[in-house]
């Protein structure tokens, strides 16, 4: 009987036992996961690691993932999230159980077909929408709580088919305003889905639309959303929609404007409504989730009007106030997810803020301003440009009849005749360009004047790429004459091949550009007539090509330098002297001629921002005819002797002139 009853008594015990040694295991690991970090990962980062995946914090689902980049693990996604349906709504939860698998947070009854969270929302509140807010506000800015109230408020704009009252509006801007907060503009980066910021505009766009504007105006302001919207008819005098929000907690308030003329509300047929949406924040969050290179520098402003208002007026002021950096009026393309400088043109901008005039259509409801990092304005540019150009042009003038006037005294020789047609037609090319770029300067842009503008740009395209391409058919010239000494081409030969150099190749360059780029609308700028960048880089078939030809010609004066140093070798201090003195005054002569002073961009390309190098560029490439005229024409001794030498004649045939008449007059006296 007692051993049967210690058996039982074991019996018993074991149980206890074990889910005490399975708690104490339970906790043990728990306080394990618990202490460990989770923003890194264990392994080892080595060149062409496997990701790595991390677990989320406690009470939170999800993971993270991270890449092994220079040695060292980076976060590059993150889902974790603790909304959900038993979450975010406060009550009447117990019957809906989630999917983990489904990112959308599908929700499910054992009898029911499937639902989202935004189905249930519309069963339990559909008067206001205003049921989840607490839960919305009360969750943390995570990643994955962002990407849920994304797909949130897009279901609920893509559900909601009906007029939205201003209550509604109210509870979806307050949800949007939560996820809109500075201080989650980092956590975008980490998104699964990189378009959400892109979904989350369209969204908002889209719910605004469907906004029912009584008489009164609306007026819903939140921190990091703030609408407006009031009726108006066409004899209405114009109407402005006046914005201004801080950036962070830290910042000054930022205005911005739309404004409507009274000139665009004749163009109405009847009443309408005009709704007006202004995002401190969406700027910062659309650059940090699409990796986008270009800063918005004002408040992101959405319009929704009737499709007759073709334009309307723009002002944003800067956050970003610094001297020197321009500003590029934009529209958010909504279908290619991306700010498309067609939409809008760039009226007048000071340090303080840019105005700009937009055309609103279905794919651009959504406008800013955005700042170049390597753009640098000045109005100290702009006058050395223009002045440069102008003391350029007369220079290259004065060089052409210089060169027209000497021609047949300076030629006589085979290498003199390649080398004044070679200066001649640097000159010719390069007046020009010049020409062409003023007038291009003086056309208010494509949107205007399209093909002015077009054509415009095609001549400076052309012309300047001429200008060097005619400086490497002079360098090429001087290396023939430095390495083919005792075999000579015929002189017909070597002029065809120097104009098929210098008019042909920027010819065909230019042709294809514009035939490539003109059809898609990519080959002009959208502020200006010149070759377009952002969106077809037309602009290489610039700079390619006239980089390319510098560095030849850089080789060129270097061995030109080579070969007068090695004269000098040897020869007394004097005729060394004479040597460095060459050697100066062949650089000072091929500097201009060969275009190097072009390879100073090369300085701007690695310190954009400064302006000093801007200065120094504009100084050297405005002044280059005059360049040309003191080094390629003045400084040359058979030029100055032939001048010298037309001049003498000149004054011997007017004395002669002058003879003849007083001995005329003279026999008829005498006799």
């Amino acid at each position: 009987m007692v051993p049967a009853l210690w058996l039982y008594c074991l019996v018993l015990l074991l149980p206890i036992e074990s889910c005490r040694i399975l708690c104490q295991a339970t906790s043990k690991s728990k306080e394990m996961v618990m202490s460990r970090p989770h923003d890194v990962c264990d392994g080892v980062c080595k060149d062409n690691a496997a990701p790595c995946f991390q677990s989320c914090p406690p009470e939170s689902e999800g993971n993270m993932k991270f890449v092994c980049k220079a040695k060292k693990w980076h976060k590059v996604m993150e889902t974790c999230h603790t909304l959900n349906a038993i979450s975010i709504f406060e009550e009447d939860v117990e019957l809906y159980s989630l999917q983990p698998s489904e990112s959308t947070m599908v929700l499910h009854e054992s009898h029911r077909h499937p639902q989202t969270i935004a189905d249930i929302l519309m069963e339990k509140c559909p008067k206001d929408l205003s049921c989840i807010i607490r839960s919305i506000q009360k969750s943390p800015r995570m990643p994955g709580n962002i990407a849920v109230v994304v797909q949130l408020l897009h279901n609920i704009s893509t559900a909601l088919t009906r007029e939205v009252n201003e209550e509604k509006m109210q509870s979806y801007s307050a949800m949007a305003n939560h996820i809109l907060n500075s201080k989650s503009i980092s956590n975008w980066t980490f998104i699964q889905d990189r378009n959400s910021s892109c979904v989350l505009l369209q969204s908002i766009n889209s719910f605004a639309s469907k906004l029912l504007v009584k008489e009164h105006l609306i007026n819903i302001s939140q921190v990091f959303i703030h609408t407006m919207g009031t009726v108006m008819s066409k004899n209405s005098l114009g109407k402005n929609f006046t914005f201004s929000m801080r950036i962070n907690d830290t910042s000054d308030e930022v205005t911005g404007r739309v404004l409507l003329t009274t000139e665009e509300l004749q163009k109405v047929p009847s009443s309408f409504q005009v709704i007006s949406i202004a995002f401190p924040t969406l700027g910062a969050i659309l650059e940090a989730s699409l990796s986008e290179n270009m800063t918005v520098n004002g408040l992101v402003l959405s319009v929704i009007l009737p499709k007759e208002l073709k334009k309307i007026s723009l002002m944003f002021e800067k956050i970003s106030k610094a001297e020197g950096r321009k500003s590029q009026c934009v529209g958010w393309h909504s279908l290619e997810s991306r700010w498309d400088q067609r939409a809008c043109k760039l009226i007048q901008e000071n340090s303080q803020q840019a105005v700009c005039r937009c055309w609103p259509n279905k794919s651009f409801t959504s406008f800013s301003i955005l700042m170049s990092p390597d753009t640098i304005e000045s109005p100290v540019l702009i006058y050395i440009t223009y002045i440069g150009l102008g003391i350029s042009i007369c220079s290259l003038i004065i060089c052409l009849f210089i060169e027209a006037l000497v021609w047949s005294q300076v030629t006589k020789t085979e290498i003199s005749y390649l080398r004044h047609l070679c200066i001649a037609n640097i000159a010719a090319t390069l007046l020009m360009a010049d020409v062409w770029f003023i007038v291009a300067s003086f056309l208010s842009g494509p949107i205007s004047h399209h093909n002015g503008c077009v054509a415009a740009t095609f001549f400076v395209h052309f012309f300047y790429l001429a200008v060097f391409f005619w400086m490497l058919a002079k360098a090429l010239l001087i290396l023939y004459g430095i390495l083919i000494v005792f075999h000579t081409l015929p002189k017909s030969f070597l002029v065809v091949c120097l104009f098929s150099v210098g008019y042909g190749c920027p010819l065909v360059i230019a042709v294809i550009t514009v035939a490539v780029t003109e059809p898609g609308k990519g080959y002009l700028r959208p502020e200006a007539c010149w070759l377009n960048w952002d969106i077809t880089k037309a602009l290489l078939a610039f700079v390619v090509p006239a980089l390319a030809i510098v560095a030849v010609n850089l080789i060129t004066v270097t061995l030109v330098i080579i070969k007068t140093q090695r004269a000098a070798i040897g020869s007394s201090m004097f005729q060394e002297v004479r040597a460095i003195v060459r050697i100066c005054k062949n650089i000072a002569i091929l500097t201009p001629l060969l275009g190097l002073t072009w390879g100073f961009g090369i300085a701007m390309v690695i310190d954009g921002r400064s302006l000093a190098f801007h200065i120094i560029f504009s100084l050297l490439n405005a002044l280059q005819g005059f360049f040309i005229l003191v080094f390629g024409t003045i400084l040359d001794p058979k030029i100055r002797e032939a001048l010298k030498s037309r001049v003498t004649s000149a004054k011997w045939i007017s004395r002669v002139s002058e003879v003849k008449p007083l001995a005329f007059s003279f026999d008829e006296v005498t006799v």
